[in-house]
């Protein structure tokens, strides 16, 4: 699939995302990679078959200064490539994409692991990726 195409899946995703959480988003770039660099991925211990859907870069929302302001954007980076892989088709594909967008904004807001995990399984995944 070309980049166009699943960008245009990451905004049906992210259009999925319950708009509490959209509606506080602020200064955040969704941006969309083809694969995790090797770098990356033995920074983060991941090593094959393993790999990353997405990524979220910033200061999350709990560990902000007030001198925080005036700077670059936070980034969720979405890995395609894995995306793709992990999905059947394309509605597979959205819902994938959209636990990712769940998961990595649930770390901009400072969650933990464990928080996220409780609010994909209560509110995501218990819909079929539908809020």
């Amino acid at each position: 699939m070309n980049q166009l195409s699943f960008e245009r899946l990451v905004s049906e995703a992210l259009g999925r995302v319950p708009r509490r959480f959209r509606r506080v988003l602020s200064n955040i770039a969704i941006v969309v990679e083809d694969e995790p660099s090797p770098r990356l991925l033995s920074e983060m211990a991941i090593e094959p078959p393993g790999t990353l859907l997405g990524l979220y870069q910033g200061t999350p929302l709990t560990e902000r200064q007030w001198a925080h302001g005036n700077s670059l954007p936070d980034r969720i980076v979405l890995f395609q490539g894995p995306l793709e892989r992990s999905a059947a088709d394309d509605e597979e594909l959205v819902v994938a994409i959209g636990e990712t967008l769940i998961h990595e904004i649930g770390h901009y807001f400072g969650m933990s692991e464990g928080q996220i995990e409780a609010i994909e399984d209560r509110y995501w995944r218990r819909s079929g990726g539908r809020p």
